[in-house]
């Protein structure tokens, strides 16, 4: 279902359009510079953060176009920072949002960064995603920042020509469909004279003295997966400058969501920030994650999609209930479980493969898992579980492939002798932990041969 467009109005008296997907707490999008609700209508993608992915893990997201851009008012182009802050303020007010998270990515750092300075007592949680101190920075960056900077002469001179090589580079050149689909967006969002002052704007913004600034609890994401990731060096430089804040690097947007999910308390329920840690006994801590659940979302819809997704939730659940597995967080396409038996937790796995196997002969939609399980004692915190054993849990089932079961030695140790027959798939290393890490797959399917 596509979002429904609304339109608020700037203290300047300029519309911006908006719309608000999902329900939960509520986290805005401060707008990059191409818009990010005409990107949602148009072409159904989300603007460099899944936002399916937010709204499925439990958020209210709220996107907009940007003054001069989109579905917003397209005669009045401000690109400067007390503009974007206008354009975002408008939104806020307009839906009479007391306290809220928010996210700022790319052009969007500008007027996140002013608002939570200006407002902090209405911001929640700040997160800013691939993001940058200074716009000259960015630009001179990269090889594809440098590229579209010394490009954007060409902008000037042949529009359609610039909007469909620059699609080009952020989709590949190997998807020439999409990559058209995406120029002809470009092209038709935004004019060539708003493009060229909007990147000259940018250019000229430096937040060094704003940052220091930032009183609330803020997570610097850098995504290496993306085009126009910011640089190492440019993210650590973003959270050195904010006291107190906490960075992360993750290699995809789902992950990305996952991180700003579990920032925000949005699963749980529960405040983020420090708390008291208890230490909980030997668990067996177990992982799910629905294979192409992005393009899925994509394809089917947010409507049709949230269908597919309920069978799956309702699958996942029935396997815990019947092994008697505790649901600790479900993360929209995936779960973390936890029990008090490796033995019941590794049947559970063997159960939900089976289970999804069956499901899926006869379905419309096919559902492919992939599951990581670990053994250990997590830190738990207000209902939650946190520490090195859930962060292995979790790497390990973004190793496996849909219809995998992968575990970690220690829990293959504590079902010898049970009955299970492990596949050995040797080491493997692992982000966040510093020595490879052996794993083994769980053989469920007859039909498939040990090696």
């Amino acid at each position: 279902m596509e979002p429904r467009i609304q339109y608020a109005k700037t203290e300047d008296d300029v519309s911006i359009a908006f719309s608000t997907l999902g329900a939960g707490p509520p986290i805005v999008l401060a707008a990059i510079m191409w818009g990010d609700t005409s990107q949602r209508v148009s072409l159904r993608l989300p603007a460099g953060i899944e936002v399916t992915a937010l709204t499925a893990g439990g958020l209210q997201v709220t996107s907009y176009d940007p003054r001069g851009v989109g579905g917003s008012d397209r005669t009045r182009v401000d690109f400067s920072a007390e503009g974007r802050l206008k354009d975002l303020e408008a939104v806020v007010d307009h839906l009479e949002l007391d306290r809220f998270d928010l996210l700022g990515r790319l052009h969007g750092t500008i007027a996140a960064v002013h608002y939570a300075v200006k407002h902090p007592e209405r911001v929640k949680h700040l997160i800013l995603y691939n993001s940058w101190v200074r716009g000259k920075d960015y630009y001179e960056s990269t090889p594809f920042s440098r590229a579209i900077r010394s490009f954007a002469e060409v902008a000037g001179e042949d529009w359609e020509l610039f909007t469909m090589t620059m699609a080009h580079w952020i989709l590949g050149f190997d998807e020439p469909d999409s990559a058209r689909t995406l120029g002809k967006f470009f092209s038709d969002n935004m004019d060539k004279d708003a493009y060229l002052h909007g990147i000259a704007a940018t250019e000229a913004i430096d937040l060094s003295d704003l940052l220091p600034r930032i009183s609330v609890p803020t997570l610097v994401v850098r995504d290496t997966s993306q085009t126009f990731a910011a640089t190492p060096g440019l993210a650590r430089e973003v959270a050195a400058s904010i006291p107190g804040a906490q960075a992360v690097n993750v290699d995809s947007r789902q992950d990305a969501a996952h991180a700003i999910i579990e920032f925000t308390g949005a699963v749980s329920g529960a405040p983020a920030g420090p708390q008291q840690n208890v230490r909980g006994g030997l668990a067996t801590i177990l992982f799910t994650d629905l294979v192409q659940h992005t393009e899925m979302m994509s394809r089917l819809g947010d409507e049709r999609g949230r269908q597919v997704l309920r069978e799956h939730e309702r699958i996942t659940r029935e396997a815990l209930k019947t092994h008697g597995g505790s649901e600790v967080k479900t993360m929209g396409d995936g779960f973390m479980a936890s029990f008090g038996s490796v033995t019941k937790a590794v049947e559970c796995a063997i159960a939900l493969q089976r289970a999804f196997a069956d499901y899926s002969q006869g379905a419309a939609e096919p559902l492919s898992v992939r599951v990581g399980l670990n053994a250990g004692e997590p830190i738990e915190e207000d209902g939650d579980l946190f520490g090195a054993t859930v962060i292995l849990a979790s790497r390990i089932a973004a190793k496996a492939d849909g219809g995998e079961i992968l575990v970690a030695d220690t829990v293959r140790g504590l079902c010898s002798g049970k009955g299970f027959l492990f596949n050995d798939r040797g080491e493997t290393e692992l982000r966040g932990f510093e020595d490879p890490v052996r794993v083994y797959e769980v053989r469920w399917d007859d039909s498939k041969e040990a090696t």
